[in-house]
């Protein structure tokens, strides 16, 4: 099967789908099935999520990035200049493994929440438009001023949800509802 025909064509995506087919076939599930179900796998709601596209703009839904490992695929997966909404219950993160993504794809990053200090003080150097939001609907706004066609904006925290949200689902709702009243 082509790597194209994958359903979810991201980086991790395919190598997670490469591992599992192999797994799959060493247990005799039919290539037919395999093939099936990696055409026509659907992502879980709040990670890497499409959302809409919007005069040229790409709008992913990410919240359920709770953590900078999480992010990092995020970061790794997204192909064009990035505006990053990042920030909310810091856990103790070390954003530094992040900084060569950064520096290759965000243009602009903007913080949600109070724990946005670390993340000020590690990409301030980097990325020369840091904007702190108070809350996911103006952050959508902001990145919705800072964007041109072929941009995407890009929702993925890296950190908890509690201190502004119910949860991540809550967040990441939110984010989409901001994004369809653009």
């Amino acid at each position: 099967m082509s790597i194209s025909a994958f359903a979810l064509q991201t980086n991790f995506n395919v190598k997670n789908a490469m591992a599992s087919s192999t797994l799959t076939d060493l247990i005799k599930v039919r290539k037919e099935s395999i093939r099936e179900s990696l055409s026509d796998f659907e992502n879980e709601e709040h990670r890497l999520e499409y959302v809409l596209r919007i005069n040229g703009v790409t709008y992913i839904n990410d919240s359920k990035a709770v953590n900078v490992n999480s992010a990092h695929y995020a970061l790794d997966s997204v192909e064009s200049s990035t505006v990053w909404i990042v920030g909310g219950l810091d856990k103790g993160n070390d954003y530094e493994q992040l900084l060569p993504l950064v520096n290759e794809k965000v243009k602009a990053i903007i913080c949600l929440g109070d724990d946005h200090d670390k993340i000020i003080e590690t990409f301030g150097n980097v990325v020369d438009m840091m904007i702190i939001s108070s809350n996911v609907r103006e952050a959508v706004k902001i990145g919705y001023k800072l964007t041109e066609s072929g941009d995407t904006v890009l929702l993925s925290p890296a950190c908890a949800s509690y201190d502004m949200y119910e949860n991540y689902e809550d967040r990441g709702k939110q984010f989409k509802e901001a994004v369809r009243q653009l």
